[in-house]
């Protein structure tokens, strides 16, 4: 039995759908559904069971035989919560719990970390997981201290009696891809240009508040969502593989390009515009970020990440302009 939380929601939908290509089993979801269209991200699958988040412990318990590993993809993802204390207890201390039940029980646990781990960039991009790179990193933003703060805790049980069988963090980059649908303002750009870009009209990307990048410059590291789930399936595949790991493709590329993809994928010519940025957004904003992949290649994973241009034209062509879901 396989444990997928947040398995209803963006990156755990798609891993759903690839482990029952793959064959995995049984898969069982820990979410919330809510009162959208939420569900319609894991309509197609064949499932065990759907358990609420806070209903898990004991679930896990009673079944503690029969699972043999968790994907912790769940989590309050929004880089503009407010509410401390429901950060904490939905990704700080939900995951501490699910770390120390693999532990008790010799699990493996795959948890999702973030790239807002890293903050503003100065510091670079490097996944060292040694606790005296840990403590010099300095996250803009509530969400991104909280992954944090779960990666450094992971890192300081390095000599406990009891471990899970396996532990790796997986630090996302700009993802992008079907199933981000109930994200609102959290959806990729990919999305929220695609409606414009089918009319041929104007989209408005953010300007840019920093002299060294040019309106629709900003740099970030986007990687499509099959590349996500084909990591983690390789990790499914590879116990013997632990550690933080970088998931992005090593390549950073502007918002411009990411916009101008969408538009090409369409059929359409790039119609940008600019619009000033939110002011509670100019000092916890990311103007580069870039993975450094050779500890992941160096642990064995070969497969080719897919370009910019091919991953926003299969979104686009393969899920927008057709069945949006898996």
């Amino acid at each position: 039995m396989i444990i997928i939380t947040g398995g209803a929601g963006f990156i755990g939908s798609c891993l759903v759908a690839g482990l029952e290509r793959a064959g995995a089993g049984p898969l069982v979801i820990s979410d919330w559904l809510g009162v959208g269209e939420k569900w319609r991200n894991i309509a197609k699958r064949q499932l065990f069971d759907v358990v609420p988040p806070e209903h898990l412990l004991p679930f896990l318990e009673k079944n503690s035989r029969d699972v043999s590993m968790i994907f912790h993809m769940g989590a309050i993802s929004s880089t503009t919560e407010r509410d401390d204390d429901a950060i904490v207890k939905n990704n700080f201390h939900l995951s501490r719990d699910l770390w120390n039940f693999c532990a008790a029980h010799g699990k493996r646990l795959i948890y999702a970390s973030s790239a807002a781990t890293y903050g503003d960039g100065t510091l670079g991009f490097d996944d060292d997981d040694t606790p005296e790179h840990l403590a010099i990193l300095q996250p803009l933003n509530l969400y991104g201290w909280s992954k944090h703060a779960f990666d450094r805790w992971v890192v300081s049980q390095q000599n406990a009696h009891q471990k899970p069988a396996q532990c790796a963090g997986l630090k996302f980059f700009n993802v992008y891809g079907p199933h981000e649908y109930h994200k609102e303002n959290m959806r990729s750009v990919v999305h929220q240009v695609f409606p414009f870009a089918m009319k041929g009209e104007a989209f408005s990307l953010f300007k840019s508040h920093n002299r060294l990048y040019s309106d629709g410059g900003q740099l970030r590291d986007f990687i499509w969502v099959g590349d996500c789930v084909d990591i983690m399936l390789w990790l499914y595949a590879n116990k013997g593989v632990s550690g933080l790991l970088n998931v992005g493709t090593g390549k950073a590329r502007s918002f411009a390009d990411l916009a101008s993809a969408v538009y090409a994928a369409t059929g359409k010519p790039p119609n940008i515009t600019y619009r000033d940025m939110p002011q509670e957004l100019r000092g916890k904003y990311q103007y580069f970020t870039e993975a450094t992949t050779t500890k992941l290649r160096n642990a064995g994973y070969e497969k080719p990440f897919t370009s910019l241009e091919d991953g926003v034209r299969q979104y686009v062509q393969n899920y927008l302009q057709q069945d949006p879901y898996m």
